[in-house]
């Protein structure tokens, strides 16, 4: 094998090789980046995709020949540009394999998919952040009997330094949000936290949480991973009889990974961290809504 460096005519003839084999998997996507490969190949493989390259390549390299009079630097500029456009077009297949999942799995589930879209501001952390909306959104049936939206949810925070640059950082968390008037009146408020911080700081947050008042329930697994927070004028022997052995079994040990709820008004939220991008993934978080949500209104209908 040579060591020497390849041109840009050998690194654009081997891609086109490896496009040439592409061909769309038998099975159906459950994971966002399963088609990642495919449409990558299939990108690298139109004739439009290295005509748009060329012309970007040849403008790169007589620029730099012009300004800089120097062959080598304007070979340079050339094959930087065919990398950058490799990973351009290696973005543009991510985000085809994404669509592609989620459109399947909203067939699949019999749910409506939808685009970026904001969302009603019903929850504390429907709230939060400079801006928020969701990605994308799954609206439908979520189990027998509870209908809502299951979507990729981010917030941002800008932030400005001493020197005056901004920056932004983002939230991401999949949330699913489903609508039980039945529970508006019973349980106004409704928060159950994953718990992080120092026990002993649990009496003084609990100074400046203003009218909410800390629930305490006998149950060691649900305290060492859960905050939980009513209204204070919430009946407390309602909520020990919500939160019932199964339904305490049920959240430390059944629920998705860092899940947490908000419930304010009959609206409710069930959210994760991060956007969930696998079938078995957006199921937990569509079964975990779901169960939430009986739970909540089987027991403001007794």
């Amino acid at each position: 094998m040579s060591d020497s460096p390849e041109t840009p005519a050998q690194a654009f003839a081997e891609a086109a090789a490896l496009a040439a084999h592409g061909a769309p998997p038998d099975a159906a996507p459950d994971d966002a980046d399963d088609l990642r490969g495919f449409h990558f190949r299939r990108l690298l493989g139109e004739v439009s995709t290295w005509v748009i390259i060329g012309v970007f390549m040849v403008a790169a390299g007589v620029a730099a020949g012009i300004f800089l009079e120097s062959a080598p630097i304007a070979g340079g500029a050339a094959v930087a540009v065919l990398l950058l456009s490799i990973i351009v077009v290696f973005a543009i297949a991510d985000s085809r394999a994404e669509d592609a999942f989620f459109l399947h799995y909203a067939q699949q589930k019999g749910l409506a998919l939808g685009g970026r879209t904001p969302l009603p501001p019903a929850t504390p952390l429907l709230r939060k952040g400079d801006d928020r909306y969701a990605e994308r959104t799954l609206t439908g049936s979520l189990a027998d009997g509870v209908d809502g939206v299951l979507a990729l949810y981010t917030y941002e925070e800008e932030h400005t330094d001493s020197e005056g640059n901004r920056d932004t950082d983002y939230y991401r968390y999949t949330l699913g949000l489903v609508q039980i008037p039945e529970c508006a009146e019973r349980l106004p408020e409704l928060y159950v936290q994953r718990k992080f911080g120092l026990r002993a700081l649990e009496g003084l947050e609990d100074k400046f949480r203003g009218s909410k008042e800390r629930v305490e329930l006998e149950s060691e697994t649900l305290d060492k991973n859960y905050e939980i927070f009513v209204d204070e004028k919430q009946d407390a022997n309602w909520i020990r009889q919500l939160f019932s052995p199964t339904f305490i079994v049920w959240l430390t040990e059944t629920a998705p990974d860092k899940f947490a709820l908000e419930l304010v008004r009959g609206t409710l939220c069930c959210y994760a961290n991060g956007h969930k991008e696998k079938t078995d993934d957006l199921d937990r978080m569509r079964a975990a809504t779901a169960a939430v949500a009986r739970r909540l209104r089987d027991e403001s209908l007794e």
